[in-house]
């Protein structure tokens, strides 16, 4: 029962050590005065019988750190007085504890908030069943067309679904989802909202393990073209209908359509993202002809891996799949291939990239902010080495010193990384809430895994701020230290070059982030700047959809159209109106293959013409100035049967005519009901989405009378056009009072709007280079200082021997800006590595961009100046009398 014994006796050590100490020092002085008591019966007086008693025993308090290192937990005791002493040492410098905290608050605060980012949109396991055994299957273009932007995950054909899922075996089970949109209204006359839905398989949500929170979810004879039953998503569950239960079972109206809600999705589900309010089976709604197509790309699939089986085998029959149905399909875009990834990685695709350059970024300012600190304790130690070396002369052994410091370290960042976790959950909330679309955005949040990661940054930062300093003011012997005089305390040249040091080092690292925060904003400017092809200023815009329960007719579809043309371009202040399907600058809005009619067939597996389609109407290009090149705009005669004419843009003659004419000549569009179209006129170029390759483009008349386009309406004003929004809205509500209108803004804000994710990163970015360049700033100021003071008496006898103010000026301002240039040295060379792993995110702006380069080193040059001009300063209007008397 040894064992037992132990424990209870480390027990008694880590509880009892009060008592265990008194009796320790009862059994000490016992031993002593049996001593002293000896000597004096071998004849010593009172006082030599002590002197010797002492001197057998030694040094009593010695024996006393001997005797409590033998018993257990004596490292806690030794921590727990150390702890203690730092408290005590930190208090006595207040500005110096509190500039610290600030550092190391504001640099592991910025460090969790991204840190928490990351883990809920990266890191997190999603909320399914076996989250990671679900995978991502698209179709893939092995043409170098297509990888022209990198590797492509292009959309899946509902087709091609089909037959992954009927023919191979290889995954547990196959889902599909799509995006669409409904108008939705009520059965009693309530507003009218269009909303983002989604087309989800009846498998989907058993194969996530997803059920209703009330209700349940899809059956497999639901999900047919004529389906009639939705899934809430939470948010308009409780927005719209006010969280009522009731609601499943009713119905409300999608597009003019009764369909019966059959439950309401958990409030955890956002999938794919928080915009979805509607989930309706897949194939509801759509044509039998679109259910068969191989070449209509929209849909989104999901596998589960089965057990104990590999991705590649399983991917592998999918592969065999796909390059069949490829051969079968020679002159349709039936990709050749299959890509994969997670679900995680493809929620995160668009966001991926961001974060990393973020993460680097306060990787960088953390990095300088410890160094900050190392500096700050470096000037710290030299200003208490006496009182380490007599610490030392008294026995103190050179492990303690450095640990005692260690811990003062510690401390200071203990304290700042606590309240950088307290600012950071205010700015965790910010982040999520000004960073557009991003995934599972409602489930950031700091928890456990967070808190340790910033408890692992503290240690971490503690380490690296403080080893160094410790370790440098524990090297000289005392004996050394203790002749010096007083001015010479802590001022070795040593000391001054390791500050100078750490100063360089810190300045290199702001320089790599100044340096990549300026290719980010001249990048971001760039990307501003560009022109649509179109007119921008005093544009409104906004969005609406025609359902075709409703409008199921062209002639009622153009009627709609017509009318809200020719009432728009009656309102005082309108000086153009363009109604289209997609407006430059919003987006992708489809594209298709064409055939060119007078030319040979494309051989078999050649790379087939594509380009993105549009619809407009006849005052389309004149309303958003859109040059014509060539031939003639659509006119009101081109409509239902007649509408067989097409417009094309420059892009798409420059990639397809060269050297032709194209006016005149057909173009075959199998997606477009098959017909061929004449070309009666070329546009100039306009852009789909800011940031993008100009891409081809054809037009087709609006007046063909589909219920689908026309959706997108731009009415250019000759003032403030927000002014005429309410009139051009008042409008379409006369028009139809339960179709809805969305995004009502001017077309800089829609640019604006697609740019908003590029500036938020680029912003922050910049704002950690201005920290980590205001702490560059600081360090240089305080490295003089020192300096300052360090040679106080040698400036005065400077001054006194005839020396000029202006040449010892000169002389401080030397000693200031020579770290600062050796650090810009060291940060120009780690940027020329580092900047060229940022050119694919930069826009029109080349990773050596000199422009950039000389504004940073010009930027550094002037902000160490200034902060030199100071201390350097105070150094030349030093009286030698008062310096000299000092001595």
């Amino acid at each position: 029962m040894r064992w037992i014994d132990k424990c209870k006796t480390s027990l008694r050590a880590l509880f009892g050590r009060g008592q265990a100490g008194a009796r320790l020092d009862d059994e000490l002085q016992f031993h002593l005065e049996r001593q002293i008591a000896e000597n004096r019966a071998a004849g010593m007086s009172a006082d030599e019988a002590r002197y010797a008693a002492l001197r057998t025993f030694g040094n009593p308090g010695l024996l006393r750190e001997e005797a409590r290192s033998t018993w257990s937990w004596a490292s806690l005791e030794a921590f727990n007085r150390d702890v203690r002493y730092g408290v005590r040492t930190l208090i006595r410098t207040p500005g110096f504890s509190l500039m610290a905290i600030l550092v190391m608050a504001l640099c592991i605060g910025a460090a969790t908030s991204l840190f928490t980012i990351v883990r809920s949109v990266m890191l997190r396991p999603l909320p399914f069943r076996d989250p990671d055994r679900l995978v991502m299957i698209y179709e893939h273009f092995r043409d170098a067309r297509s990888n022209a932007g990198g590797f492509n995950f292009n959309p899946v054909a509902p087709a091609d679904f089909a037959d992954w899922r009927a023919q191979t075996h290889g995954f547990e089970d196959m889902a599909i989802w799509r995006y669409w949109q409904y108008n939705l209204t009520g059965a009693h006359g309530e507003l009218p909202e269009l909303v983002e839905a989604r087309g989800g398989s009846w498998n989907l949500f058993p194969m996530l393990g997803v059920q209703a929170a009330y209700g349940r979810t899809f059956t497999e004879s639901e999900d047919r073209i004529d389906g009639t039953s939705a899934m809430l998503a939470w948010s308009l569950f409780e927005r719209r209908f006010g969280g009522d239960p009731s609601i499943v079972g009713k119905q409300i109206h999608l597009d003019g359509k009764p369909y019966t809600v059959v439950g309401v999705l958990p409030k955890n589900f956002s999938y794919p993202d928080a915009k979805g309010q509607i989930w309706v089976p897949y194939a509801e709604g759509m044509a039998p002809e679109v259910l068969k197509h191989h070449d209509y790309h929209f849909n989104h699939v999901i596998a589960r891996l089965r057990p104990n089986v590999s991705l590649a085998s399983a991917l592998s029959p999918v592969e065999a799949v796909q390059y069949h149905l490829h051969l079968q399909n020679l002159h349709a875009p039936v990709a050749e291939d299959v890509a994969s990834r997670t679900m995680t990685d493809d929620l995160a695709h668009d966001v991926k990239k961001p974060l990393t350059i973020l993460m680097c970024a306060v990787g960088c300012m953390l990095l300088i902010g410890c160094l900050n600190v190392a500096n700050l304790l470096v000037a710290r130690g030299a200003a208490r080495q006496r009182e380490i070396a007599i610490r030392g002369a008294l026995g103190a052994q050179r492990f303690a010193v450095i640990r005692q410091q260690l811990t003062e370290s510690l401390l200071l960042c203990l304290t700042g990384g606590g309240v950088g976790i307290l600012l950071s959950l205010a700015a965790t909330t910010w982040l999520a809430a000004k960073w557009k679309d991003l995934p599972t955005a409602q489930s950031v949040h700091i928890d456990g895994a967070v808190i340790g990661f910033a408890c692992v940054l503290v240690f971490l930062a503690a380490l690296l701020a403080g080893l160094l300093p410790a370790l440098s003011t524990s090297t000289k012997s005392a004996f050394t230290i203790l002749q010096a005089s007083s001015r010479a305390v802590g001022g070795s040249l040593a000391r001054t070059g390791l500050r100078k040091t750490l100063l360089a080092i810190e300045i290199g690292v702001t320089v790599v982030l100044l340096i990549g925060a300026g290719l980010l904003l001249k990048s971001f400017v760039s990307l501003r700047s560009t022109e649509l092809g179109c007119a921008t200023d005093d544009v409104l815009t906004l969005n609406f959809s025609l359902p075709a329960t409703k409008y199921d007719k062209p002639d009622k579809v153009n009627a709609f159209n017509e009318s809200l043309l020719e009432h728009l371009r009656a309102l005082p202040g309108v000086r153009g109106v363009a109604l289209g399907s997609t407006l430059p600058g919003d987006g992708y809005g489809g594209d298709d293959i064409f055939f060119i009619k007078e030319r040979p067939p494309v051989k078999a597996g050649a790379e087939l013409p594509d380009a993105l389609i549009r619809s407009a109407d006849p005052g389309y290009f004149s309303a958003l100035q859109i040059p014509l090149i060539e031939g003639r705009f659509f006119t009101n005669d081109d409509r239902l049967d007649q509408a067989r004419k097409v417009i094309v843009s420059r892009a798409l003659v420059r990639q397809y005519f060269q050297g032709e004419d194209p006016i005149g000549k057909h173009l075959h569009v199998p997606a477009n009901d098959d017909a061929d179209y004449e070309i009666v006129g070329v546009v100039g170029d306009t852009i789909w989405k800011v940031g993008e390759r100009v891409m081809p483009m054809m037009y087709f008349p609006l007046l063909a009378g589909k219920a689908t386009e026309g959706g997108a309406l731009a009415v250019r004003t000759d003032g403030n056009p927000q002014a005429i929004s309410i009139p051009v809205q008042k409008q379409i509500a006369a028009l139809d009072p339960e179709l809805p209108v969305t995004d009502v803004l001017t077309l800089p804000e829609v640019v604006g709007d697609s740019l908003s994710n590029a500036s938020f990163s680029a912003t922050l970015v910049l704002a950690f280079a201005g920290l980590s360049l205001l702490l560059a700033c600081v360090g240089l100021y305080g490295v003089l200082s020192y300096l300052m003071a360090l040679r106080r008496t040698e400036i005065g006898i400077r001054i006194a021997l005839g020396a000029k103010r202006e040449q010892v000026l000169r002389l401080m301002l030397g000693d200031g800006i020579k770290p600062a240039l050796v650090g810009l040295v060291i940060g120009l060379a780690g940027s020329t590595a580092a900047v060229r792993l940022m050119q694919s995110f930069l826009y029109q702006t080349k990773a050596l961009d000199p422009l950039v380069f000389c504004a940073v080193v010009l930027t550094l040059l002037l902000v160490a100046a200034l902060a030199c001009a100071v201390p350097a300063w105070r150094a030349s209007r030093l009286e030698p009398m008062q310096a000299l008397r000092t001595e």
